[in-house]
């Protein structure tokens, strides 16, 4: 997945009460660096839900096992952030997996090793989904099914906290690249590419609207039920976390779309 090894390059923090995130850099095409992201949800019962598993080192094992241990959930938020899906089943094989539609399919398509999804949210099923007791006691789930990777997003109630993977960017990834050195890597492309992945300016609205937005009614609904949301900080799986004014970011980057939609 990286050229950059995460026993080296990983930066593991917590940013509220039950939740620790594990950074690390990534290549997007080999030369955008957009970094990638896992959140680890410490539940009211004690035990953890994974959003968007990254490569597995023996930290971040070391740093479950501080957190209780006991790993319930895997949630892969797209049918893009799976990679390291499996390796976390490897060491947690009782997790029940959380995935969208189609994400086994392209799975066995890449070659990747078959991991049973145990949730799977569909577009015409989204709303029937019953998620465990003590999962949503702790987080609401909406699924975009309009975007073009399939997301699921997730809100952490107790920390006003939105978890996204591909939803939203919030570029150049500071953290995530913050313990690689003097790399100069795609210098030109960062720079074109970040004009569609910060949060400043309108670059992004049009990236949603053109690019990511495969059926906008259906993603303009998702967004205004995440706009909803009681939410202030906001974790993306690429780029620096927004600590505060996340809602407000997300409604400059969604608008557009509500708005028309």
């Amino acid at each position: 997945m990286s050229r950059y090894d995460p026993n080296k390059t990983m930066v593991i923090r917590t940013v509220a009460p039950g939740l620790t995130l594990f950074s690390m850099p990534f290549l997007r095409f080999n030369r955008i660096k957009f970094g990638i992201r896992a959140t680890a949800i410490k539940l009211t019962s004690g035990n953890l839900a994974i959003f968007s598993p990254v490569p597995w080192t023996n930290e971040i094992g070391r740093t479950i096992t501080t957190l209780g241990g006991n790993v319930n959930y895997l949630i892969a938020p797209d049918i893009e952030h799976h990679l390291s899906l499996g390796a976390w089943k490897k060491e947690y094989p009782n997790a029940m997996v959380i995935g969208p539609e189609g994400l086994r399919e392209k799975r066995a398509k890449q070659g990747n090793e078959d991991v049973p999804i145990d949730i799977i949210y569909t577009k015409q099923g989204k709303r029937d989904v019953k998620l465990p007791e003590e999962l949503a006691r702790d987080v609401e789930i909406e699924y975009m099914d309009g975007h073009g990777n399939k997301e699921i997003c997730l809100f952490h109630k107790s920390t006003r906290t939105l978890i996204a993977a591909d939803v939203i960017f919030n570029l150049p990834p500071k953290v995530q690249w913050s313990k690689v050195e003097h790399d100069q890597t795609g210098w030109f492309w960062n720079k074109l590419a970040n004009l569609f992945t910060t949060t400043q300016g309108k670059g992004q609205q049009r990236f949603v609207w053109y690019a990511l937005a495969r059926d906008k009614p259906s993603v303009a609904q998702s967004a205004r039920i995440i706009s909803a949301w009681d939410f202030d900080r906001l974790i993306p799986a690429h780029g620096d976390v927004i600590e505060t004014g996340g809602k407000e970011v997300f409604n400059r980057m969604y608008g557009w779309l509500m708005e028309r939609m």
